[in-house]
């Protein structure tokens, strides 16, 4: 059972947002919250796997409750952020606190389902329309710090493989066929990347892959 927990300050929204989930098997919604101060302290409480954030709250917004939850975790549950707003400046922040996800609010349920499912599973999952919103600012990115530079540096020469994979939008399954791996071991080296990159998720780790040129151009659903 995937358990979630709801931060959103509008009641409708989270209520409309808890059937969706509830109807979905294996899925079940632990806590609606209304404010960004209350997450850390029911993630410690109901030790969540997924939770849906909202980024514009009263007193602490999304981003800084992303952030709170990945930095003062160890074992941090997966966010996908859940807005009205697609501006580009939105998704880049929220991928730098460290979600995991991000979907608009006009997203199909069933897309909705499948990005919990998705990111329970230790993958990203963005919105067509966000993906393409990072796709047009990979450009305006800053460089690798030095940093950054020693952690790319310090990739074996398959994990360079599955990284440039990654950054191309691969789910796991995906890099398995196409460098003829099985899916626990794409697992294991996805798990050695962000590690050996510091990175809090596989999103920010494909992010740092382009701004590094490392991979190819990716693919325009």
């Amino acid at each position: 059972m995937i358990k979630v927990v709801l931060v959103d300050d509008d009641s409708i929204i989270r209520q409309g947002l808890t059937t969706i989930l509830e109807s979905a098997a294996g899925i079940h919604v632990v806590a609606q919250l209304n404010d960004g101060t209350k997450v850390l302290e029911a993630a410690r409480a109901l030790q969540p796997d997924v939770v849906l954030m909202d980024i514009r709250m009263p007193h602490t917004d999304g981003l800084a409750a992303t952030s709170a939850l990945t930095s003062e975790l160890s074992d941090a549950p997966a966010v996908i952020v859940l807005t009205t707003f697609g501006q580009d400046e939105y998704v880049r922040s929220a991928l730098r606190a460290g979600a995991a996800g991000f979907l608009l609010k006009d997203s199909e349920p069933e897309e909705l389902v499948r990005a919990i499912r998705t990111v329970h599973a230790g993958e990203a999952m963005l919105s067509p329309a966000v993906t393409r919103c990072l796709i047009e600012s990979y450009t305006a990115l800053p460089c690798p710090t030095e940093t950054e530079q020693r952690a790319l540096a310090s990739l074996s020469r398959r994990e360079r493989e599955v990284l440039e994979a990654v950054a191309d939008g691969l789910s796991n399954a995906e890099i398995a066929a196409v460098l003829t791996l099985s899916e626990p071991t794409v697992k294991t080296h996805v798990s050695r990347i962000l590690a050996k990159l510091g990175a809090a998720n596989r999103v920010r780790a494909a992010l740092l892959a382009h701004n590094a040129r490392l991979s190819r151009p990716p693919r325009v659903p």
